[in-house]
């Protein structure tokens, strides 16, 4: 049986902690390049649309 490794989750085996540090390496990845590209930008300003009178 695999040595059980305590982590913040519990006890886990190492495979379950080196998913875990790649699941977790994955996720700040993608979150970085989403903000850099400004999908999470909620302060840019907004477009006026503009109504047009019949």
């Amino acid at each position: 049986m695999a040595k059980m490794i305590n982590t913040k989750y519990g006890y886990v085996t190492p495979q379950e902690v080196e998913m875990d540090a790649r699941l977790d390496k994955w996720y700040r990845d993608k979150k970085r390049r989403a903000k850099q590209h400004g999908v999470f930008n909620l302060d840019r300003k907004r477009r006026k649309q503009h109504v047009w009178k019949k």
